[in-house]
């Protein structure tokens, strides 16, 4: 009896780790399937993000705060017209906007679901001006439109659920509890390897998708190159890429070089309209009286 319910409580473990709905993440159209809903997502996004704000000290420069609101304000308005217009607008309630830049010399920015982005001042002296910090914040805004966050998160309650799963049939097979304690952890160990190449792979996803965006909004997709090339040379790792959540800088290059072309079907500079005023000149008609000599 105790067997049975054992195997029926696994069969149900595993049927819920199988349940979810499935995504198709934009530009690329991958599909995957997701535990977790935009609305539980950005619930607990908006939640973390107003306690990093809270602990953090925000920029007290003026100009490097407004450049990072403006080439944001651009992305996002990209992003919600292509959205609106490739059958995604229901998307748009999930996506509350908000760009911060904050006092720190780490170079970083990130993304968290719903559009809530934090730049760090250290980052600004390698994006050097609008289009690579449109390069930055295109792949931030990525992470959060290919929704990686939830795809994570669903992935690991799927292992949680597998581990559990395979500790119940050990025991139903009647292995020793320091047996299955041991096939757990190495179950999760498993795991956590295989999860740095799903970061990896959603990394050079969001590459790919934020040159699109930048494009989108009217930056050249040319200066990505440029931009990691110079965090390249900031970079003093000789960590295996196997053992790192991020792709190597040299294989990030080259998968960019790759995607430029589709990039550049997006991409329409920013054009200045100037007005010329026509020059009118009036000419005073110069008159002259002569007076009759008498």
């Amino acid at each position: 009896m105790n067997i049975k319910k054992a195997l029926l409580g696994a069969v149900a473990a595993l049927m819920l780790a199988s349940c979810g709905t499935t995504s198709t993440v934009p530009i690329t159209g991958r599909k995957h399937t997701l535990l977790y809903d935009d609305g539980q997502i950005l619930s607990l996004s908006k939640q973390q993000y107003s306690e990093v704000i809270q602990k953090s000290t925000l920029s007290k420069d003026a100009t490097k705060t407004a450049l990072v609101k403006r080439v944001g304000e651009k992305l996002a308005k990209a992003v919600e017209a292509y959205l609106r217009e490739n059958g995604a607008a229901n998307d748009l309630q999930y996506y509350e906007w908000e760009f911060n830049l904050v006092k720190s010399d780490e170079v970083n920015a990130f993304c968290m679901p719903g559009g809530k982005i934090v730049v760090y001042e250290g980052i600004l002296p390698v994006t050097q001006d609008e289009a690579g910090l449109a390069i930055v914040l295109g792949h931030e805004i990525a992470h959060a439109v290919a929704k990686h966050s939830a795809e994570q998160m669903s992935k690991q309650a799927r292992q949680q659920q597998a581990v559990q799963i395979g500790g119940a049939l050990l025991g139903m097979a009647g292995a020793s509890q320091q047996t299955t304690s041991i096939a757990n952890m190495a179950s999760q160990l498993g795991f956590n390897f295989a999860n740095l190449k799903y970061s990896r792979d959603n990394e050079t996803e969001a590459d790919r998708i934020g040159l699109v965006f930048a494009a989108m909004a009217g930056y050249d997709p040319n200066k990505a190159i440029e931009f990691w090339q110079r965090m390249a040379s900031l970079s003093t790792s000789n960590q295996s890429e196997i053992f790192s959540d991020h792709p190597s800088d040299a294989k990030r290059i080259a998968a960019l070089q790759q995607v430029i072309p589709e990039a550049m079907k997006y991409y329409k500079p920013a054009t200045t309209t100037t007005t010329a005023k026509k020059k009118t000149t009036t000419t005073k008609k110069k008159t002259t009286t002569t007076k009759k000599k008498k």
